[in-house]
Parts: C-alpha cells; structure tokens; sequence
C-alpha cells in the first residue's frame, strides 16, 4: 500500500509532535516494554480509523514496533494533524487522510485502508465498522475483532448487535472507567475550551455558557466552564443526571429557555437536532455555538442556513450566520469537534489511559478469538486495573494494598 498524504515534507514537525506525546504517555512506553522481545502482533493487520494525531501517531507506531502491519484513516474529515501523517507514513504505517477532506473523499480514504483486509479494526466514532458491514461486508471474513473508542460508536454498534448483524466481537473501550472518565471527563472537558478560546479568543468569565448534556463530557465541559467564572447552565433528557447537574451547583432547564439566557453554547450529547430553529429563533444577538460531539449533527445547521441571510468566515474556524432581523450566530468549527477543529483533541496523558486500553484489548481479541462471540463487550475488569496500573507507575504514585486480613474480611459474610 502507498499512504495518501498531503504534506509529505512536513514529517521533521510531526516527528517532534509525536515524541512529545511520547515523553507524556508513560504507560505506552511501560506495554511497548514489556511486549517488545514478543512482538505479538507480527502477522496480523490492523486498520485503524482514529483522529490523525500526535498521540494516535504513537499508538499507531507502537502497533507497528510490536509487530503489526497498520493501515490509518482519519474518523473526523478535518481533524487530522497533516504533520503527525506525514510521519507516520515516512515510519511505515500506510497513511491515508488529510485535513479538509471532503465528505466523498473521507470515506474514500476509509474503503483504501481497509483494502489492507484487516484481521483486527480500531474505530472511533462507528463508521468504519458501519462501513464493513454495509459495503465490504466480505472483508468480515479475516476480521476477527475490533474495538470502538467513542460513545457514538458504541450505541451504533450495540445497536447492529441488537439486529443480529454484527460479524464480528467488538469491545467497547469507551466504556470501561480508565477511558471514559479521563478521556471524556478530563480530556474533552479540557480540551473543548482550548478549542473556543483558540477559535474566538474571548473571556469566559462571566458569561453564560449552556452545556447541552451531563453525561462525562458535559460535566467536565461544565466544570471547566465553571473553574474560568463562566455562569453554567447544564441542559438534559435524563432526570437522574439533571438531578446531579443540580446538586453539583449548575443551573437545569430546558433548552428552550436556555436559548434565551446564554452566550456560548456547547453541545455534548452525541443525539442530533439539540440546537434547532426553534431555539435558534430564541437566541441572543452574538450567541456562539460549538460541538464536543462526534459527529456534526447536534446542532442543526440546515436550520441555521434556512434562518441566515449570509455566511462569512471571519476567523480561521468561525463562521458569521447573517439571520433575516439582523441577529448574529457565530458557528466555531462548521459544527464539527471543537477541540479537534480548533485546538490538537485531548492532551498526551489522557490519551495514554485511551490507547492502552485499546492495545491491551486487541492483545486480549487475539488472545481469546476462539472464546469470543458476535456482540460487544466490556473491557476485561482486569485490562482496566492493568491500565490503571500503568498510568499510576508512570507518574511515580503509590497506593496502598489490602492485608491479608483485610481481604479475608471482605470475602467473609459473618462479622
């Protein structure tokens, strides 16, 4: 295979980049150690679908170094990190994406990587594995597992399980505690508002912001909001995480009203439509909208073109939306993750607990590929404390151990 790139010469960059996010992922360079004499995955390819990134380039890497052949294209068409590719290619790992694909051209790309026929898959968002069993469904003849990364994808899939038409066992590694509450929690609260102020350059404090959802993104979008004096104002479908949005300090209500009373609003909920006409029509003069969700669906940007009279960029990734009574909408990142658009997605550390995950899982597929079945599973109880693990030695903390008699008591029922 020959990677499809745009900048080629620009891998001295993207060689800096990724080992930064090296320095920064200890407990990748800890697995890498203790894997590296075995190389267990010589053999097997693997394709990838992931944001193009310093720190999916040393995942990437790391899969190719323990043995494997890889094949990389971009789950997002604008965010991928055009020097990171260019390494990455210059490394041996086939390439394919670039920053500013079109819709055609993204999943073009996707159908090259998998002509590798992969024996393992890694998603990010669901569209690859949508994509095999919609298109290339005879590709599901090598595969014998993959893993998801995001939300998004793991209510897809689940979904397609629920059909009776997933081909192959797939582990949700969204799910499991080391990912989704530093990933979701730390990493998109974090980075999402590096992303606005990258995008816009204004104060939060002081303003409204209006987090649409209060699953683990939207609390640490919040609290992040929150922590810089913005006024946050939580929105959700779900009474139980209303209930705790409230008891956390943050005003509840509908969107509906929210519309009226905020600023900045940041939707988070992975569910299509949040932002709509009817509450664009409520909004204030200047009002700015972001997405922390995967896919550019939450907010409603027919809706928006049907209400302008006139677009315009005036920054690199904001958008002027011209409505019919001479309101302003400012739409950071055509709707699209914001913190992947507009700022480099989560930092190297929190990415270290993701991708951990991810190659301890595929280890654990190939390990028990006769055992598994056709549905989605957990991560192992026992992958998530090894993970754990790791990233507690790479930071040079230490934690207590239970005593022997501490743990005959907690096995023992009598007092």
């Amino acid at each position: 295979m020959t990677s499809i790139i745009k900048y080629p010469e620009k891998w001295r960059e993207g060689k800096e980049q990724v080992e930064w996010a090296y320095q920064h992922m200890p407990a990748i360079k800890m697995i890498y150690e203790d894997y590296k004499d075995v190389k267990p995955f010589k053999g097997y390819k693997i394709t990838l679908c992931l944001h193009i990134t310093k720190e999916t380039g040393v995942f990437a890497k790391t899969l190719k170094d323990l043995g494997a052949e890889i094949s990389l294209t971009a789950s997002n068409p604008l965010s991928t990190q055009d020097d990171v590719a260019a390494y990455l290619a210059r490394e041996g790992v086939n390439v394919f994406g670039w920053r500013g694909e079109s819709n055609e051209e993204y999943y073009q790309m996707m159908h090259t990587a998998l002509d590798l026929e992969p024996n393992l898959v890694v998603d990010d968002g669901g569209d690859l594995h949508s994509l095999i069993h919609s298109e290339r469904r005879e590709l599901t003849v090598n595969i014998f597992g993959g893993t998801e990364e995001t939300t998004t994808g793991v209510i897809r899939l689940k979904a397609m399980e629920r059909e009776g038409v997933l081909q192959y066992p797939v582990i949700a590694v969204n799910d499991t505690p080391t990912k989704r509450i530093f990933d979701n929690k730390y990493g998109s609260g974090q980075s999402t508002i590096d992303g606005i102020l990258r995008a816009t350059s204004i104060l939060i404090a002081g303003k409204t912001v209006v987090v649409a959802g209060y699953g683990y993104v939207g609390r640490g979008v919040a609290l992040r909001a929150r922590g810089l004096g913005a006024k946050v104002v939580v929105t959700e479908v779900d009474p139980v995480k209303a209930i705790e949005a409230h008891l956390e300090g943050f005003m509840v209500m509908p969107m509906s009203k929210a519309a009226e009373v905020g600023d900045i609003f940041i939707t988070c909920t992975g569910m299509r439509d949040v932002i709509r006409r009817e509450h664009m029509m409520r909004m204030k003069d200047g009002v700015i909208l972001a997405n922390a969700g995967h896919f550019n669906v939450e907010i409603n940007l027919k809706d928006l073109e049907d209400l302008s009279v006139g677009k315009e960029r005036i920054r690199k990734y904001v958008d002027k939306y011209m409505l019919r009574d001479g309101r302003k909408i400012y739409l950071i990142g055509e709707g699209r993750l914001v913190n992947l658009v507009a700022a480099e997605g989560h930092p190297p550390d929190v990415m270290m607990n993701s991708f951990a995950n991810q190659l301890l899982s595929l280890l654990y597929i190939i390990e028990n590929r006769d055992k598994l079945e056709k549905r989605v599973y957990q991560v192992p109880r026992e992958i998530d404390e090894m993970v754990a693990r790791y990233t507690l030695k790479g930071w040079n903390i230490e934690i207590d151990e239970l005593t022997e008699d501490q743990i005959r008591y907690w096995e023992s029922w009598r007092l």
